[in-house]
């Protein structure tokens, strides 16, 4: 079913990879940013010029009640077009010694990558399932599953154990509904702050393009495809 795509923090960078992969799949697409206006506008563009309407909304989805509303903003945004596919893409990142991690540190590592994914995805699923269709694609962190100590990114991998965590319930509580919750989860990525290369057995970083067509795996497979993670990876921490 083609709908309207909403992907959060698709100015730029693996959002706007994300948001265009999705134009080219004949979605129509609501772009969000927090700032960076003219950016979105040009993700906008892309989209339309890959043959479909494309708005952009601006909300800071650290403040759950903003999250909700970009969430009915971008259902409502084009005529006859529901919400279809919700790509949660925000999620800042610090890397920073664990006794030097600020509240204010805290505080915004679980807000954008896992209270906002709780809220819009909540806001989303009675959407997507009085639609009887929904794809989900919350993105993770390869190996937040293993518990493997991380001192320097403490917050960041406790908040994508819950992405996982809330993305099997979801899935779980959706079942048979139309509507999947899956998770891509990339390791190391050519536009990642850290570049451990070494540890990686494939030797190299995973481009954007690998971790689009994963989650473009979850838009396309059936609702039976649900909760499930997908690790962008190459090998890393198996």
């Amino acid at each position: 079913m083609k709908g309207t795509a909403l992907v959060t923090g698709s100015a730029h960078g693996i959002g706007r990879a994300l948001a265009l992969a999705l134009a080219h799949e004949g979605h129509k697409v609501a772009v969000h940013y927090r700032g960076s206006v003219e950016a979105a506008e040009e993700t906008a563009r892309l989209c339309r010029v890959a043959g479909v309407q494309a708005v952009t909304l601006q909300a800071e989805i650290t403040d759950p009640a903003q999250a909700r509303e970009l969430v009915r903003r971008a259902h409502a945004a084009f005529a006859g077009s529901p919400l279809a596919v919700l790509v949660n893409n925000v999620g800042n990142y610090v890397n920073k010694p664990l006794l030097e991690t600020t509240d204010a540190d805290w505080a915004e590592m679980l807000g954008s990558n896992l209270s906002a994914t709780f809220a819009t995805c909540q806001e989303a699923a009675p959407i997507m399932r009085a639609a009887g269709f929904g794809r989900i694609i919350n993105l993770g962190y390869a190996g937040a599953h293993n518990l493997t100590a991380r001192p320097g990114i403490v917050p960041y991998v406790i908040a994508k154990t819950g992405v996982l965590q809330l993305s099997r319930s979801l899935g779980a509580v959706l079942a048979g509904s139309g509507v999947s919750v899956n998770v891509v989860s990339p390791g190391v990525i050519e536009t990642s702050v850290s570049q451990p290369l070494r540890e990686i057995p494939a030797g190299r970083a995973g481009t954007v393009a690998e971790l689009v067509d994963a989650a473009l795996y979850f838009v396309r497979a059936s609702d039976y495809v649900t909760g499930q993670e997908l690790e962008v990876a190459g090998g890393w921490n198996l």
